[in-house]
C-alpha cells in the first residue's frame, strides 16, 4: 500500500490538472538505476495494464506496476517546500540506504521476496 501526505496530494492534484488529457493518473514506480541501485519514477499516464496495481490515496488514483510493488510497500509520499524550492520526498520503511538526492535508495537483497 502507497500512502500520500495531504501536502503531496494536493501538489500531485496540482500537477494533474496542468496536464492535457484530464484522464491521466499517477503512476509510481521503481526502476534499477540511481547511486544506491534503485530509482523511484513519478509520471502521469493513461495506460493500464492488467498486472498493474490501483490504489485510492486521498482520492487520487495512483497505479503501481507489479515489479515495483514489494519495493514501496508502506511507502509514504509526502512534499515539502523550502527556499530552494519544493520535493517529493520518500519515506520507504524497506530502505536500508538511501542518496542524498531523495530518490535513490537500497533495500535488503531479499525483501522483495519476503513479501
Amino acid at each position: 500500500m502507497v500512502r500520500l501526505s495531504t501536502s503531496a496530494a494536493k501538489e500531485i492534484q496540482r500537477l494533474q490538472a496542468k496536464q492535457h488529457d484530464q484522464n491521466v493518473f499517477f503512476r509510481l514506480k521503481v526502476q534499477a538505476g540511481g547511486c544506491s541501485s534503485l530509482l523511484y519514477n513519478m509520471e502521469f499516464d493513461t495506460n493500464l495494464t492488467p498486472s498493474d496495481r490501483v490504489y485510492d490515496c486521498s482520492g487520487i488514483t495512483v497505479v503501481v506496476d507489479a515489479q515495483s510493488t514489494d519495493y514501496i510497500h508502506d511507502l509514504l509520499l509526502d512534499y515539502s517546500e523550502d527556499l530552494m524550492g519544493g520535493g517529493f520526498r520518500f519515506h520507504n520503511p524497506q530502505a536500508i540506504a538511501t542518496c542524498s538526492c531523495g530518490n535513490s535508495f537500497s533495500i535488503a537483497s531479499d525483501a522483495s521476496t519476503s513479501q
